[in-house]
């Protein structure tokens, strides 16, 4: 949709200002979204490292807890896993990434997962529980990277819809109402310089 203005000098020199925001809005806006592409590049090879750490971690739990419940009594079993003496904290924080505000998980266990005797239990359990705190730790990390991916990923779809609504509405619109207007000025220009010429041409006659 073309931008309607009156054709004199004073919306040429707005229209010519505002152009002048508009192209440097673009080279920011194009530069953000080039950090923020650099940026969601590299969390996702962050996320991929983690993620592939987290599933091989828990695959270890997973894989020493079936042994141990397979190798001890089902009630001691049970009993060594239904009162752990920790207590878990989440801590939720903000920073800052290229303008987006981004999530910052502080995790910590105080006391013991083991709190169960050595008697009842065997050392497949104990391998399981000592990977446990890690294991949280890590899939904690895990969910901060993935908010994190998923607020930059928002915020670079946002952005390159702004710029391509600057690259390719807005500027071009005011380039073209520019043009026309030079271009009616041309011709006002144009039939004043001949209304001149006669007017001099007919004061001439009648001088002679």
């Amino acid at each position: 949709m073309a931008i309607q203005v009156n054709p004199n000098r004073m919306e040429l020199l707005k229209l010519r200002k505002k152009q002048a925001v508009a192209r440097r809005g673009h080279k920011l806006l194009k530069d953000k979204l080039e950090g923020l592409l650099r940026d969601f590049m590299r969390i996702i090879r962050e996320y991929r490292a983690l993620r592939a750490a987290v599933d091989e971690e828990l695959s270890a739990v997973f894989r020493n807890l079936i042994l141990a419940s397979a190798t001890m009594p089902r009630e001691a079993f049970l009993t060594a896993l239904a009162f752990p003496k920790c207590r878990a904290t989440l801590e939720v924080r903000e920073r800052h990434l290229m303008n987006v505000r981004v999530p910052v998980f502080s995790f910590s266990i105080e006391g013991v997962l083991q709190s169960y005797g050595t008697q009842s239990t065997n050392y497949d359990l104990d391998l399981a529980m000592g990977s446990v705190r890690s294991v949280l730790e890590r899939m904690v990390k895990l969910a901060e990277v993935e908010k994190t991916i998923e607020l930059v990923a928002s915020e670079i779809e946002k952005t390159r819809r702004r710029v391509n609504a600057l690259e390719y509405v807005l500027i071009p619109q005011q380039e073209e109402a520019i043009r026309s207007i030079e271009s009616k000025l041309d011709e006002l220009e144009r039939a004043n310089i001949i209304r001149l010429m006669k007017i001099k041409q007919i004061l001439g006659m009648s001088a002679s």
